[in-house]
């Protein structure tokens, strides 16, 4: 269903110095009166994280329509209330309240940063709102009322050191974000470096806004690694690639990145600068599988200039479709009889390919790609089926402790 099919009602007004936007509000399929199954959307759509956010929400429509258009769930249609978040997480915090107290939602699929992810994390578990949390991360959440659908280090981060390092060579920098998970991310490097018989010379942290990496790149030189792994993060850490091949380095000292190309990077950087470049990621849109392509055409067809569909989009329309299983092997919209079912080996076949959800983490096991850019466009080289998200396996058991709400973090 495209736009013009849907209504939407967007307003905005000034409450003292805080812009707050009013939701979008949109529901679709030939429905009587009945009464609607209410799902909340908090995803950036301005901002510096618009680019990440915007395929988030067309996954996220794709997903609710389609769902519609079967017969809804139980007979009811879904009904999305979608907040703008603004790239602030003080807007995360306001608005996840207002979808918890006043909207009333039954489930919300929300949040881009790990940041905004623990803004929302604890409204919803105290006002007993599901939530699902669509996007690659740093892992560690251990919280019942919590479904993390994205790749954790353990399936992606695993896989491109150990080829990295076969690629370059044993000595390793790390430059990350300056925040969890830029800060967890560098962690989870050294030990895959050291794990694989290697060494981290140094690591780095930029706080997001800084654009200037004149004196990184020095350091860098002066420590001639073998390897950079990079954790940066946003259109500012883009930067960092086109100083990197300004100074003549690029192609001396070979990069790595659990982040580049989730966005646009390789369209917006020349091929000079961003060829050559390792990622691994659970999804990519030039994967060739049928249901992938056919997920690609769909968003593109209703959204012409939606931006580079990656894992977040894939994991956000297969996060609402493992929740409406869920509604479904439940026959209740009630959250804990919904997490009961979530809970009972609950797969979909997505654009990435199966997913299912691990009982104990809340997490997915999901196939994991390898892929390397080139010609501005990512060229995947390998691809691993059913990869568990074993980082958070070893202190993370919702079984035996369903109170759990920690988010655990790696110790070097």
């Amino acid at each position: 269903m495209t736009f013009s099919r849907r209504r939407f009602l967007q307003r905005s007004a000034i409450a003292t110095t805080t812009l707050v936007a009013a939701p979008a509000i949109f529901c679709s399929g030939a429905f009587g009166a009945e009464n609607p199954i209410v799902v909340g959307s908090l995803h950036d759509q301005s901002g510096p994280i618009a680019a990440s956010g915007t395929p988030m929400v067309y996954a996220l429509q794709l997903a609710v329509d389609e769902i519609n258009a079967g017969g809804g769930l139980l007979g009811r249609p879904l009904k999305v209330i979608h907040y703008d978040t603004q790239s602030n997480i003080q807007m995360y915090s306001q608005f996840a309240q207002q979808l918890a107290v006043k909207d009333k939602v039954d489930v919300v699929h929300g949040g881009i940063t790990s940041a905004s992810r623990e803004a929302v994390r604890p409204t919803f578990d105290r006002f007993k709102v599901l939530y699902f949390y669509n996007v690659l991360y740093e892992g560690g959440v251990c919280d019942r009322n919590t479904f993390c659908t994205g790749t954790t280090p353990a399936q992606t981060v695993e896989k491109l050191v150990p080829s990295a390092m076969k690629k370059a060579g044993k000595k390793a920098y790390i430059i990350a974000a300056d925040y969890n998970y830029g800060q967890i991310t560098a962690k989870w490097m050294t030990k895959y470096v050291k794990d694989n018989g290697g060494e981290v010379l140094a690591t780095d942290f930029f706080p997001l806004d800084v654009t200037n990496f004149g004196t990184t790149i020095s350091k860098i030189q002066a420590a001639k690694p073998d390897l950079i792994l990079s954790a940066l993060v946003g259109g500012n850490h883009t930067a960092f690639y086109r100083q990197w091949t300004s100074a003549g380095m690029k192609g001396k000292i070979p990069i790595a990145s659990t982040t580049f190309g989730l966005v646009n990077e390789p369209t917006t950087l020349d091929a000079a600068e961003s060829d050559s470049i390792l990622g691994a990621y659970g999804y990519f849109e030039e994967l060739t599988t049928p249901a992938s392509k056919s997920f690609v055409e769909k968003i593109k067809k209703a959204h012409p200039d939606s931006p580079y569909v990656s894992e977040l989009a894939a994991c956000t329309y297969e996060g609402v479709m493992l929740w409406a299983t869920g509604v479904k092997k439940a026959a209740s919209i009630d959250r804990m009889k919904v997490i009961a079912a979530l809970e009972d080996g609950i797969a979909f076949e997505g654009p990435s390919g199966k997913v299912t959800l691990d009982k104990p983490t809340h997490h997915t096991t999901r196939n994991a790609f390898l892929a390397e850019v080139k010609d501005r466009k990512w060229s995947v080289l390998e691809s691993y089926s059913d990869v568990k998200p074993a980082d958070t396996a070893s202190v993370c058991d919702l079984v035996k402790n369903p109170n759990d709400t920690k988010q655990y973090i790696i110790n070097l």
